[in-house]
């Protein structure tokens, strides 16, 4: 595939070159000779840690010899790896246990092997490329790895150490959760180019069932993918699942198998299973001849995907949140992940600020409103501070196109429309104002305000305004309009009694695309009352691309309807890759304790929107005018889709 290593074309090469060519530590096997440096053996050895006494020293024939009274009474040869009383070896230095090995390693010390680099290419080893040493570094590592485990094993015998903190790795496991593919959001990083990286994809990541003085590394294969997160398993462990572990695949620490040789990083067996096999670059062949791991520019693609336009100091048009109906200046205060942290021109304090992403449809460029007809908030500062700049009109989202020239939407048509002031409901509205280049303002019956203060804008392509009859077809409850009292509440009867016509199905935007979402896969997702908080989700409602998203632990109520495309849903693992802090569910018991919690001030928030729609119009301007914040539907994406599907019934007569 385009995104990843075939390591099948290293099966044509002999299997000795190949038996060099992974970068491994040496010492747990021999090395062939058919390379050539002119790096001298002492060159390539590594500071280490003095060694305490009474350490096994392990050979490759898996025979352990011991220091018999903790001092240097022992030597190891440096030409066969032989371990023996110091005063029986051959030369003043004691550094060979014989002669004819003191020969071969004077003869062959320009001969060392060199572990090679693996990589497609097939390139010879540069000549920075380390020669390492046949025994002593690596016995001495291994026997300090082994007092290192021991003293380890020692010390979690006497206490275990709980981690606080919701992982995602231990939720989607103890629940056998599925997580949405990264795929399945365009607009975050690595969304366009994650690939096929799938299950059995290898990697190169830090061996931490090693305790080395030097950062070592090992190959694992992707068990089981959430998200940006993967469940990794070491290479040798087999189906032995007692070391796996969760990591961020995008983390620094993740690399294409062949990186640590071409980097001179150790690769070092778990002391787990350390002697289970005597010949670990044979048992690397055969284990990865064939197998797929992440492409080379892996990192740099994650990178360049982390790179956002938007910069601190900007100028922007963005929905008042106190006045839907009109927009206001801002300035971009911050940028974590793409999601922009913008505070209204006015805010002397810079307290008032407003949460969306940079592709959202609530922020425009400077002179967006005048340009098609909306109301916006003049501010009281006559010119730009100092710094502040206004952004460039390319770099926000484009919407389609559309043709107002013919049929097209009138004032007074009715529709359905998710209500942005209670994301869980879709209610009937009208529209009360057709704006220039296709946006329309909506209100919802029965429930406005006389002066429009209470109005939104949706483009006419918005996947959150629906036909006559979408949620009837589609089995969703529609809200009806307060004070209405024939229910069951049917659209055929109140457009009769209202003398109103219907808004046109073919009108509306009917591209499904092929999104990948399904029924109970989790993510992580903003929650739209509060868009600052990013929360724990799952998916468990899908109409077409409409997604009904539930935040994990807390009631029905707070549910809330969101395009697939919406740039307000991240995949799992998102915070953690942006630095963003996640909202773990909400447990029962940390629900009844939260007497004075955000529970109760978001159930606060949710009454005052419900409160809302019985107000008078003379309380829902008093109330607007008091300053009481509200937040807006930030989920309609207006992106072309690739795909299309008629699901709208056929308006009655």
């Amino acid at each position: 595939m385009e995104n990843t290593k075939d390591l099948t074309e290293h099966s044509s090469r002999s299997e000795r070159k190949r038996r060099d060519s992974f970068g491994m530590f040496d010492g747990y096997d021999s090395c062939s000779e058919d390379t050539s440096s002119s790096s001298s053996s002492e060159e390539s050895e590594e500071e280490v840690a003095p060694l305490p006494s009474n350490l096994p020293i392990i050979k490759n024939n898996g025979q352990v010899y011991t220091y018999p009274d903790g001092k240097s009474g022992m030597a190891t040869c440096e030409m066969c790896g032989m371990v023996g009383v110091r005063d029986a070896f051959y030369s003043k230095t004691k550094r060979f246990c014989s002669v004819s090995c003191s020969r071969s390693y004077s003869s062959n010390s320009k001969k060392a092997s060199i572990l090679a680099r693996l990589q497609v290419t097939g390139k010879p080893p540069t000549k920075k490329a380390k020669v390492l040493q046949k025994q002593p570094l690596v016995a001495k590592l291994a026997a300090y790895a082994q007092y290192q485990a021991t003293l380890q094993n020692q010390a979690k015998t006497k206490s275990a150490v709980s981690m606080e903190g919701f992982s995602w790795g231990n939720y989607i496991n103890s629940n056998s959760f599925i997580a949405a593919p990264v795929t399945c959001f365009k607009h975050a990083p690595m969304g366009t180019c994650w690939g096929d990286i799938s299950e059995n994809v290898r990697v190169e990541v830090p061996n931490t069932d090693c305790s080395l003085p030097t950062k070592v590394f090992w190959i694992a294969g992707i068990v089981k993918l959430a998200g940006y997160n993967a469940l990794l398993r070491y290479e040798g462990f087999e189906n032995d699942s007692g070391l796996d572990f969760w990591c961020n695949i995008c983390g620094s620490d993740i690399h294409p198998v062949g990186w640590c040789a071409a980097s001179g990083k150790p690769l070092v067996p778990p002391r787990t299973i350390q002697h289970k096999y005597t010949n670990w670059k044979a048992f690397l062949v055969k284990r990865l001849t064939g197998a797929k791991t992440l492409p080379p520019d892996f990192s740099q693609k994650v990178s360049e995907s982390m790179q956002y336009p938007f910069k601190p100091c900007m100028r922007v048009e963005v929905v008042d949140k106190r006045h839907l109906c009109r927009t206001r200046v801002a300035v971009v205060e911050s940028v974590i992940g793409g999601r922009l942290r913008l505070v209204y021109e006015e805010s002397e304090d810079r307290t008032d600020d407003f949460w969306c992403h940079m592709h959202s449809p609530l922020i425009h460029h400077i002179g967006w409103s005048r340009s098609i007809g909306h109301r916006f908030k003049r501010s009281d500062i006559t010119k730009k501070q100092d710094g502040h700049f206004d952004t460039p009109p390319h770099l926000f989202a484009k919407v389609k196109e559309v043709d107002q020239s013919g049929e097209w939407f009138k004032e007074g048509m009715k529709l359905e429309a998710i209500d942005p002031l209670n994301l869980s409901t879709i209610c009937v509205a009208t529209i009360r104002k057709v704006l220039a280049d296709g946006f329309l303002m909506i209100g919802i019956d029965g429930s406005e305000a006389a002066d429009g203060s209470d109005w939104f804008c949706y483009h006419a392509t918005s996947p959150s305004i629906f036909p006559v009859g979408f949620c009837e077809i589609n089995m969703i409850e529609l809200t009806p309009p307060r004070g209405y009292t024939k229910l069951p509440f049917k659209w055929f009867d109140y457009l009769r009694e209202t003398g109103s016509i219907a808004a046109p199905v073919k009108l509306f935007n009917k591209d499904v695309p092929n999104h990948g979402f399904r029924v109970g896969m989790k993510l992580e997702a903003v929650d739209l009352m509060e868009p600052r908080l990013i929360c724990v989700a799952t998916v468990t409602r899908i109409i077409h691309r409409l997604l009904r998203i539930h935040f994990d632990g807390w009631e029905e109520e707070y549910d809330q309807w969101v395009d697939c495309e919406s740039p307000d849903l991240y995949p799992v693992g998102w915070c953690q890759l942006t630095g963003y802090q996640l909202q773990p569910p909400a447990s029962q018991s940390s629900r009844e304790s939260q007497s004075g919690s955000s529970k109760q001030k978001k159930k606060a928030k949710s009454q005052q929107y419900k409160g809302h729609k019985k107000m008078t119009t003379l309380q829902l301007k008093e109330e607007l005018m008091d300053g009481e914040d509200y937040n807006f539907l930030q989920g309609a994406s207006d992106q072309e889709s690739n795909g299309s599907a008629n699901f709208y019934i056929k308006q009655e007569p």
